[in-house]
C-alpha cells in the first residue's frame, strides 16, 4: 500500500514556538503516531524531521496544525521530502545557533488550570509553591536574556533542578517537559520579607508577615513575574489613603486584584465577553462597572464608575488572596505599579527597597531576576470586542505581523504612555509599557528596553523613526542617537501615525482610508495643537493629507490649560464670544485676569484642533471637573457622568466645510445648565452631538473621496460611548469601521504606525543618502 510507504519529511515551524511547549508536543505526537526523527530549536523557528509510513506523517502534518499547544503562534510551515535515515526512536535534539536569525518569544502568561489545581492540593508537591509554572504557563519574556529559549539563557539559569524537577523536566510524557522556568519548594526560587530592619524567610513566615500587615492597613511592596506592586487592603479606607499619599497619585483610579471570578461578580457587573478578558491566558486588568455598595473603598477609583480588575496570575498572588496559619486574607487588594508617581516600574530588589522606602511599611522579595520589566495589561470591552488601553503582559512582545518584508526601523514612540516599535523581516514588535518620558529615570528605562530589544533580536535599525513634536523627548533621544551612530532619522505627524497603526494591526496596510484621528495633544503640520483630525491616507501608507478637523481656538497657557481644564472652558468660551462668568466661577480673579489676558493678547496661547481639550472644557462648564492630577481625567469623569443619564438632552454640533463648529453647541449646553437640566443629561447630549457630527463630516469626506472605509484612532476613541456611537452611525451608512482590537488607540499604540511608515519613505531615504 502506498499509505505504508515509508517516507521522511523536514518540516520548519516559524511563530511563537518557543517557551510554549512546542517541541514537547511533537515529541507527544510523533510518539503516538510510532514516528522516528528528531525535532529542536534554532534561533528563528522549530525545525522537525519524522520518518515513518505515509500516512502516519500525513496524520501529523494534520495535527501538528490542529492540536498545538495552546499558547503557539504559527505563522508558517515549510515542509520538504528527505531520504529515509533508518532512525528507530524520535528525539529532542539541543537547540542551534543559526546566524542572523530570531525566534519569536512568548508572552507572561497566567497560571493554567491544571498549575490551579497542583497549587490548591495539600497532595501535591506544589501546593502554595510561589513560583509554580508549567510549559502552558508562567514568565516567558520577563526572564529571557537570550535566544533560543532555553534554561540557561534564562534568569533560572541561577536555580540547579532538584533530582525530582529535573526528571520532569526530561520525561516527553510530563507537563513540565522542557519547560525552561521549572522550579518547586526544593530548588526554588524563594520568598523573603524585609520588615524594619528584620529578614523573614520560610514561605508561611513570609505569608504570616505580609497578611499581617495587610490586615493592619500597612502597605506592601511585591516583586511578581514582571516588577513590584505596591499593594494595600482595597477595602480598607486608611490604607487607599494612605498609598494615594505615600505614592502622590491623590485620583489616579488603582487597580484590584481578586482571587477569583466569583469575588469579581460580588464587586463588579460582568458579561460573557469580560469574563473572558478576565480569565484569558494573558491576565489583563479588565475595567468593568462597579455594583452598588461599599465593599471596595471609594478612594480606590474616584469620581469613577468602574474599576479596573485583575485576577491573581501567578503564585505569589495568590498567596497573598489565600489564608495562612488559619488567619483569613484579603478579599481584595490594591494592585498598582511600584514606583512613585512619573517614574518607571521597579523590577530590581536593592532598586525598589532604595525607591520604595517611603512608601511601603514591607517588602515581599524573591531571588530570580527579572530580566525585561513589564506592566501590567489594561482593556476594556467595547459592544463585544477588546478595547486595549495598555499593551504589555501577557501581549508584549507577540507582533504585529505585517504584510511584507522590510528594513529594520526602530521607531520610539510618543512622550507620554510610551512604547517603542522594533521592525524585523515582515513583524512588528511593540515594547511593553513604558510610561511617561517626562523624568530623567524614565529615559534611562527607555534607552534600556531599546538595548534589551535590539540585543534581543540581533538587530540594528537601519533607519529611526519619532514624532514631529521638536519637544519630546523620544525625539531628542532619536536625534542624539541618530547623531552618534549615523542612522539616519525621519519624523511622521502624530496623527498619521495613528492612523497608520490602526491599518497595521487589522493588516490593511495598502487600502485607503479615511482616518479619524482624535486625541489630547499632537504636534500639527501648521505647528498649532491637532487632535480633531479627519486625514485621508492613501494606498500608498507613506500619504496623507488633512481633510477635515474641529475648529481652533485658543490654548491658554499650554500645559497649565490641560492641568486646568477650566481654563479651557473660558477659552472655548472665548473663542465663540460667549460671556458666562458663572461657568467659570471656579477660577480665582487673579487666574482669571491672567487667562483672560491671554487670550485677548494670544500671549502664552497655542491654536488647537484638539478633541480631548473639548472633553475637558465640556466637564469643566458641566461642574464635572476642573483641575485634574492624571491625564484625561476630566473627558473620564465626563463619560462616567454621561453613563449615569437618564435622557440625553437633544443638542446639535454645526458642520462648516471641512470643520465642525463649536458656537451652536456650547450655547445650548450653557443654555440647558441655565434652564436647571440635570448636567448627565446634558453630558450624553453631548457625546451624541459630536458622534453625529464627526460620522457626518467623515461620511461626506470619504465619498467625496471615493473611499469606502473608515477607521477610529486616538486616545479619544478610549470613550466607548464614543466609539460605540460612531462605529454603528458609519456602519449604518454603508462603511467599513475599523477600531482597535490589538493594540492600544492611545499614543501606547503610535510606535507602530510610525514604524510603518518610516518602512514605506525607507527606500526613498535610502537613495538620498
Amino acid at each position: 500500500m502506498v499509505g505504508n510507504t515509508i517516507e521522511r519529511r523536514r518540516t520548519i515551524v516559524r511563530g511563537i514556538v518557543q517557551g510554549v511547549g512546542f517541541r514537547p508536543f511533537v515529541a507527544r505526537l510523533a510518539g503516538e503516531l510510532h514516528l522516528s526523527g528528531y525535532c529542536g530549536n534554532d534561533d528563528s523557528s522549530v525545525f522537525i524531521e519524522v520518518e515513518g509510513p505515509t500516512w502516519a506523517l500525513d496524520e501529523f502534518d494534520r495535527r501538528l496544525h490542529a492540536e498545538s499547544p495552546p499558547l503557539a503562534v504559527v505563522v508558517d510551515v515549510v515542509r520538504e521530502a528527505r531520504p529515509p535515515e533508518g532512525d528507530r526512536v524520535f528525539e529532542i535534539s539541543a537547540s542551534r545557533r543559526t546566524a542572523a536569525a530570531r525566534t519569536l518569544v512568548s508572552p507572561d502568561v497566567a497560571m493554567c488550570t491544571d498549575c490551579s489545581r497542583e497549587f490548591g492540593d495539600p497532595d501535591d508537591r506544589r501546593y502554595r509553591h510561589p513560583f509554580i509554572n508549567c510549559t502552558n504557563c508562567g514568565p516567558r519574556l520577563t526572564v529571557i536574556t537570550d535566544l533560543p529559549y532555553d534554561r540557561p539563557a534564562t534568569t533560572m539559569a541561577a536555580f540547579e533542578m532538584c533530582e525530582r524537577c529535573a526528571r520532569e523536566y526530561s520525561d516527553p510524557a510530563d507537563r513540565r517537559f522542557h519547560a525552561q522556568p521549572i522550579s518547586c519548594h526544593d530548588c526554588g526560587p524563594h520568598v523573603v520579607a524585609l520588615s524594619a530592619g528584620r529578614r523573614i524567610t520560610g514561605d508561611d513566615n513570609v505569608l504570616a508577615e505580609v497578611h499581617g500587615a495587610l490586615g493592619a492597613g500597612l502597605v506592601v511592596a511585591v516583586k511578581g513575574i514582571g516588577g513590584f506592586h505596591l499593594v494595600c487592603d482595597a477595602t480598607n479606607t486608611g490604607a487607599v489613603a494612605r498609598l494615594r499619599e505615600r505614592k502622590n497619585r491623590p485620583h489616579k483610579p488603582f487597580a484590584v486584584m481578586a482571587a477569583d471570578v466569583a469575588g469579581v461578580e460580588q464587586i463588579c457587573h460582568l458579561d460573557a465577553a469580560e469574563t473572558a478578558a478576565l480569565n484569558s491566558s494573558a491576565g489583563p486588568i479588565v475595567l468593568l462597572r462597579k455594583r452598588s455598595g461599599r465593599t471596595i473603598a471609594a478612594s480606590a477609583a474616584p469620581g469613577l464608575d468602574e474599576l479596573g480588575i485583575m485576577l491573581a496570575y501567578s503564585g505569589v498572588h495568590k498567596l497573598l488572596l489565600s489564608p495562612v496559619a488559619g488567619r483569613p486574607a484579603a478579599r481584595y487588594l490594591v494592585m498598582t505599579s511600584g514606583n512613585l508617581s512619573g517614574e518607571p516600574l521597579c523590577f530590581d530588589n536593592d532598586d525598589a527597597v532604595a525607591r520604595l522606602s517611603g512608601v511601603a511599611d514591607l517588602f515581599l522579595l524573591h531571588d530570580r531576576e527579572i530580566a525585561v520589566p513589564c506592566e501590567d495589561s489594561v482593556l476594556a470591552v467595547a459592544d463585544g470586542s477588546v478595547l486595549p488601553i495598555r499593551r504589555s503582559r501577557g501581549f508584549a512582545p507577540v507582533p504585529i505581523v505585517l504584510p511584507d518584508t522590510g528594513p529594520v526601523v526602530l521607531a520610539v514612540g510618543a512622550e507620554v504612555k510610551n512604547t517603542f516599535c522594533l521592525t524585523r523581516q515582515n513583524y512588528a514588535f511593540c515594547s511593553s509599557h513604558l510610561g511617561d518620558m517626562g523624568t530623567l529615570e524614565s529615559q534611562r528605562a527607555f534607552e534600556l528596553s531599546v538595548d534589551q530589544l535590539m540585543t534581543l533580536h540581533s538587530v540594528t535599525p537601519k533607519l529611526l523613526v519619532a514624532d514631529d513634536h521638536p519637544g519630546y523627548a523620544t525625539r531628542q533621544w532619536a536625534e542624539r542617537h541618530s547623531d552618534t551612530t549615523g542612522i539616519p532619522l525621519t519624523t511622521v505627524q502624530h496623527h498619521h501615525a495613528h492612523v497608520a497603526s490602526l491599518l497595521a494591526e487589522h493588516g490593511r496596510i495598502g487600502t485607503a482610508v479615511l482616518g479619524i484621528a482624535f486625541d489630547g495633544t499632537g504636534f500639527g503640520c501648521d505647528r498649532t495643537v491637532w487632535g480633531g483630525e479627519l486625514l485621508l491616507v492613501g494606498p500608498n501608507v507613506e500619504d496623507a493629507i488633512r481633510v477635515g478637523h474641529l475648529q481652533s481656538f485658543l490654548l491658554p497657557g499650554g500645559d497649565a490649560a490641560v492641568r486646568n481644564p477650566v481654563r479651557t472652558a473660558l477659552a472655548l468660551l472665548h473663542e465663540v464670544g460667549i460671556d458666562a462668568p458663572g461657568a467659570t466661577a471656579t477660577l480665582d480673579p487673579a487666574e482669571r485676569k491672567l487667562v483672560a489676558s491671554q487670550l485677548a493678547s494670544g500671549t502664552g496661547c497655542i491654536r488647537t484642533t484638539s478633541i480631548g481639550r473639548l472633553f475637558d472644557g465640556v466637564s469643566s462648564l458641566l461642574g464635572v471637573c476642573h483641575r485634574v492630577s492624571y491625564e484625561a481625567q476630566a473627558a473620564i469623569e465626563l463619560e462616567t457622568l454621561a453613563r449615569s443619564a437618564h435622557n440625553a438632552i437633544p443638542l446639535h454640533m454645526a458642520i462648516e466645510g471641512d470643520e465642525l463648529r463649536l458656537g451652536g453647541l456650547l450655547r445650548e449646553l450653557l443654555d440647558g445648565l441655565r434652564s436647571g437640566l440635570a448636567p448627565a443629561d446634558l453630558a450624553l447630549g453631548f457625546h451624541l452631538a459630536l458622534a453625529s457630527a464627526a460620522a457626518e463630516l467623515a461620511a461626506d469626506l470619504a465619498r467625496r473621496s471615493q473611499v469606502s472605509t473608515i477607521g477610529l484612532t486616538g486616545g479619544v476613541f478610549g470613550n466607548r460611548i464614543l466609539l460605540r456611537v460612531m462605529r454603528t452611525t458609519l456602519q449604518d451608512r454603508g462603511f467599513e469601521v475599523l477600531c482597535h482590537e490589538k493594540v492600544p488607540c492611545n499614543d501606547g499604540g503610535l510606535s507602530i504606525g510610525q514604524a510603518v511608515v518610516g518602512r514605506a519613505r525607507y527606500a526613498r531615504i535610502d537613495e538620498t543618502e
